[in-house]
């Protein structure tokens, strides 16, 4: 069961990978620098398959491989890492402990508000900071205003258009987690149905 749960979380990872690459912008929502993905799908399936190292892992392992395609530096990755490390993890803790349909509901409505509410911690403390490095962050913060009129700082962009994005992002992919998961238990279990 050890080298299954290996090689399947490997594959997860290797679709997580590609996924991430395939984002996109939403530019009537959010800047074009914040993109849409579906990469934590595959991170939420290992963790609530195999437990929340899992998605960990596979968390880890598509940020690493992303690293080398990217263009912000390796900051978008390490963030990406850390907000789906969250998600996944939270998820797949709850799951752990109530392994029902209600407690993957519990699970994922808490592993999504986990990530919105501290991916606005680690974008103020960490990943803007770094950005300001290279873009002033008052040209930032007026890619907001340009969308939301009622952004007037950081603060105030994180909370009014990070924080709703992130929570779609979350329950869109916990949703297709939920239409997924059991049509993939064969392949994570073998012929055991979980």
């Amino acid at each position: 069961m050890k080298t299954r749960k290996l090689t399947v979380t490997a594959m997860l990872a290797a679709v997580a990978t590609v996924l991430m690459l395939f984002s996109f912008p939403l530019p009537s929502f959010m800047p074009g620098f914040i993109k849409m993905d579906f990469s934590e799908l595959p991170a939420l399936l290992a963790s609530f398959a195999f437990g929340p190292w899992y998605g960990v892992l596979v968390c880890l392992v598509k940020n690493i491989i992303n690293a080398f395609f990217t263009t912000t530096g390796g900051v978008g990755e390490f963030s990406n890492f850390l907000l789906g490390a969250v998600f996944s993890g939270t998820a797949g803790l709850i799951y752990q402990k109530k392994r029902t349909l209600s407690g993957a509901l519990v699970g994922s409505l808490a592993g999504t508000l986990a990530m919105a509410v501290i991916g606005i911690f680690t974008n103020y403390f960490v990943v803007y900071p770094v950005y300001a490095k290279l873009m002033p962050m008052d040209a930032i913060v007026k890619m907001y205003q340009a969308i939301n009129p009622n952004v007037t700082d950081l603060w105030t962009a994180l909370i009014y258009m990070n924080f709703p994005f992130t929570l779609v992002k979350g329950a869109g992919n916990a949703a297709l987690t939920f239409i997924l998961y059991k049509r993939l238990s064969p392949l994570f279990f073998g012929k055991r149905k979980q």
